[in-house]
Order: structure tokens, then C-alpha cells, then sequence
């Protein structure tokens, strides 16, 4: 199990420690960044064939309007790289001893951080679609809660199934806690009552 002591994040309450740390797959950007290949693809094809195809594309005025589209449209290839990449490295799940944060980042200038306490659980689900997800060992989960937020959705990530193991596991001690927190309780009052 992977050492989180030196990591720490906004919001991270005292003597609260970070079990896990999760990102997206790898293959789910692998997928997105195949858009980007097939527009460098047509970037470099239209520079070399389209002046071939269109004389006027070589003259001065015609090169010079060419040249600032292609660099334009090299631009916005390179920036919907770079959103892409945005959007995989800082949309994270943490999961504490605590609870679950989920950290989604929307676009370049707005995150949503929504938080999920342990004990307010009710039911986990896993869902792993497909030839790829199922040998790559990736997928969605899913935590019910009673709470105004429904659902609390981990999207694409790698082994889904061990996440819902230790999730489940941690929702059981967090529980018997809250459990022996209550009986310690009302023996306090009972015995305060007696007194």
C-alpha cells in the first residue's frame, strides 16, 4: 500500500490521513488524445497538400493567409491538448479515514470539490464495461448516499474493484466507531442518570 504521510490537500482535517489517491486510467486520455493526433494528422497533411492542390496557396498574399490559419489551427490543437491534459491531472479522488473527496475540475477556471463522509454510505457499485475496460481493469463506481447528493461517481478509474473493497471496508469501521461512540454515549448518561 502506497505512503501518503507527506501529501496533504485543502481541507484536510487534523489527524485525518490519505489512504489513496486516484486519477483517471491512462486509457481513458489515451482515448481523448487520439483527437489531437488526428488534428496534428490533418494539420501536417493540409501544409503539404494543399498548396499542391491550390496554386494560390504559394503566391505571397494567398501564403501568407494560409500560414496564419495553419498556425491558428496549430493553436487551438495545442490548446485542446493542454485542456485534456488539465482535465485528466486534476480531476482526483481522495480517499481518507474519513471520508471520500472528489476533486473535478471543469474547464480551466472552475473546480468543484465535493466531499462524502464514510458513514453516510449506504451502497457501492462497480461497473466495467466492455472488452477493453474489462482487460485493462478499469471502470466506474458508484456511492449511494442518503444524502442530497446522490451519487458520488468515480469515473474510468483503474481497478474498481479493490477502490470498492477498501471503501466498503473503511464505511464498516467508520460505523463500528460510530456505533461504540453512541453505546460509550449512553452509558455516560445512564450512569449520570443513576447518580
Amino acid at each position: 500500500m502506497e505512503n501518503f504521510t507527506r501529501f496533504h490537500f485543502a481541507g484536510q482535517k487534523d489527524g485525518e490521513q490519505i489512504l489513496k489517491v486516484i486519477h483517471r486510467h491512462w486509457f481513458d486520455i489515451l482515448v481523448q488524445f487520439f483527437i489531437v493526433l488526428g488534428m496534428l494528422l490533418v494539420f501536417f497533411l493540409s501544409v503539404i497538400y494543399l498548396p499542391l492542390i491550390f496554386p494560390a496557396l504559394r503566391e505571397s498574399l494567398g501564403q501568407m493567409l494560409f500560414m496564419f490559419l495553419e498556425n491558428l489551427f496549430f493553436i487551438l490543437t495545442w490548446f485542446t491538448f493542454f485542456l485534456i491534459w488539465i482535465d485528466y491531472y486534476f480531476d482526483v479522488w481522495i480517499v481518507t479515514d474519513q471520508r471520500i473527496v472528489n476533486i473535478e475540475q471543469k474547464g480551466l477556471f472552475a473546480r468543484v470539490v465535493s466531499e462524502l463522509e464514510l458513514e453516510n454510505i449506504q451502497d457501492i457499485t462497480t461497473d466495467v464495461k466492455g472488452v477493453i475496460p474489462t482487460f485493462l481493469n478499469y471502470g466506474n463506481l458508484y456511492v449511494q448516499t442518503a444524502a442530497e447528493m446522490e451519487r458520488f461517481v468515480f469515473r474510468n478509474i483503474p481497478d474498481p474493484y479493490s477502490v470498492k473493497d477498501m471503501i466498503m471496508n473503511l464505511q464498516k469501521s467508520a460505523e463500528n466507531k460510530e456505533e461504540n461512540e453512541f453505546g460509550e454515549m449512553l452509558k455516560k448518561k445512564i450512569h449520570h442518570e443513576e447518580v
